[in-house]
């Protein structure tokens, strides 16, 4: 189970972190995404991470402002997000892979989704 939290409306060039706390023991087993779904627009890929926290990938349009990390011993992982604009606003969803992928389909477990509201 993976609990989403630390949405929120900020300003444009506002920052937010987002974490996702894991439930269970085999969370350093699986690699970890973040997406989102604006309104109106498909679920798109934001950043993931490999289970061993290794090399990261990252959305063009959020590259050099989104930093996703984890923490194994916490079950958690996080989604910095620096100077934020209007069209980072959506739902943001973080997900876990048995080998991680840009792709929806590849995650097997999903979080609830928190929303994040930045205003010009």
């Amino acid at each position: 189970q993976l609990e989403d939290s630390g949405g929120g409306l900020v300003q444009a060039g506002g920052s937010l972190r987002l974490s996702c706390a894991a439930s269970g023991r085999t969370f350093s087993r699986y690699a970890m995404g973040w997406f989102r779904r604006a309104p109106g627009k498909e679920r798109e890929f934001v950043a993931s991470i490999p289970n061993n926290g290794g090399s990261t990938e990252y959305a063009d349009s959020v590259k050099g402002r989104f930093t996703i990390s984890r923490d194994n011993a916490k079950n958690t992982v996080y989604l910095q997000m620096n100077s934020l604009k209007p069209e980072d606003t959506a739902v943001y969803y973080c997900a876990a892979s048995s080998r991680g992928s840009v792709f929806t389909t590849s995650y097997a477990y999903w979080g609830q989704g928190t929303q994040v509201t930045v205003s010009s």
